[in-house]
């Protein structure tokens, strides 16, 4: 199994800046797959940042030039953090970490709430 802790959320004028960050632990050398979701009030969940199995990062178009992702590893955990800038009111969401190796192996962390205000 695989433990996801969020941080960093909170709340924030529009154009500001917040690091979110996700602690893995557990069986962090079987994960293959990390990524951001949010859910906003009344909308579904969708992928705002998905890391791939090459290596590469794929952003939703929404967040695009405004979000990096990034990771850090070492023997114990793996950090995942989204770096957000120039926040915008519609990116108030709970943003979630999630992480996994397959269909039946998919955590999710408990969810971080981020507020932008206008």
């Amino acid at each position: 199994q695989v433990q996801l802790v969020e941080s960093g959320g909170g709340s924030v004028q529009a154009g500001g800046s917040l690091r979110l960050s996700c602690a893995a632990s557990g069986n962090i050398f079987r994960i293959n797959t990390m990524a951001w979701h949010r859910q906003a009030p009344g909308k579904q969940r969708e992928s705002v940042a998905v890391l791939l199995s090459g290596g590469g990062t794929t952003y939703a178009d929404s967040v695009k030039g405004r979000f990096t992702m990034s990771i850090s590893r070492d023997n114990a955990k793996i950090t995942l953090y989204l770096q957000m800038s120039s926040l915008k009111p519609e990116d108030t969401a709970v943003y979630y970490c999630n992480a996994g190796y397959g269909p039946e192996n998919d955590y999710w962390g408990q969810g971080t709430q981020v507020t932008v205000s206008s």
